[in-house]
């Protein structure tokens, strides 16, 4: 069985730049384990599996090298690029995953990809976690939650960049990771993420949590429409929108790879999916 295989850079536009995911659309869903041997074997951040159920309708799940996780905003872009790519008369798209509901995703201007998601704000907390004080270099000014991570608040850009991560800390706040945020210098705010229990150290771009932070910003400075960087190694932009319900996260994307997965007959049983 010969299955597609594409690796998109996302939230950039530029090659080399952003977050790289895997998107593999498959005819059926296969059987759990061989969609995390899969992902394993692609060994990026994550990796998007399609299952087309109607014309511009797909189901959606996402896995990192180590395990299924809830939703993936950089590997959603992706996706979406690739199958806009496929069909250049497409303009809309709706993904369906069990832990978000629906994503819709629309061609905008210039090749940038606008992907709706539900607000996911943090909340306060009423006894922060000894081990994200002592898993993070610098303390800090303030700590909220959300069912996905651990928000970290810095007074400005510079802390989040020099903060150092203590993985083997923070593997223990599984199943949240943590991100570090504060407002930017030359955009409205900064972000790294760390997910060790999850995928790796720190993932490059992560646009699942700025269904949390772009409300959290949003508030904060005033205005809906914000202008994010997530300061990783290979850095990338995002572009917020927050309305009463739902949040929209625009970026680009740039195709690095297309080939095929040689699977074997004896893996190739179809599975119930998400």
């Amino acid at each position: 069985m010969k299955l597609p295989l594409y690796q998109v850079d996302a939230f950039t536009d530029r090659l080399f730049g952003g977050n790289y995911a895997a998107v593999m659309p498959l005819p059926h869903w296969l059987d759990d384990a061989v969609l995390q041997a899969i992902a394993a074997e692609n060994n990026v951040s994550e990796t998007a599996f399609l299952v087309e159920q109607q014309p511009g309708h797909f189901a959606i799940r996402w896995f990192s090298p180590l395990a299924e996780i809830d939703f993936c905003g950089h590997a959603t872009l992706a996706s979406a690029h690739v199958l806009f790519s496929r069909d250049p008369a497409c303009q809309t798209l709706t993904f369906s995953a069990a832990a978000v509901g629906e994503l819709q995703l629309t061609r905008g201007e210039g090749g940038l990809i606008n992907m709706s998601a539900p607000l996911l704000p943090p909340v306060a907390v009423a006894q922060v976690p000894p081990e994200l004080l002592a898993g993070l270099s610098l303390p800090p000014a303030q700590v909220l939650v959300s069912d996905q991570a651990w928000f970290a608040l810095y007074p400005d850009e510079d802390a989040v960049r020099a903060v150092q991560a203590d993985p083997q800390v923070l593997a223990r706040l599984a199943p949240r990771d943590v991100v570090a945020t504060a407002p930017g210098r030359e955009v409205d705010f900064v972000s790294r993420y760390f997910w060790p229990a999850n995928g790796g150290l720190e993932d490059m771009v992560t646009g699942s949590i700025h269904a949390g932070l772009a409300p959290l910003w949003a508030e904060r400075l005033g205005r809906r429409t914000l202008h994010a960087y997530q300061a990783s190694a290979r850095g990338g932009h995002l572009y917020c929108e927050v309305g009463p319900q739902r949040v929209q996260i625009s970026g680009y994307a740039v195709l690095y790879l297309e080939g095929l997965v040689h699977l074997p007959d004896g893996l190739e049983g179809a599975a119930s999916g998400a």
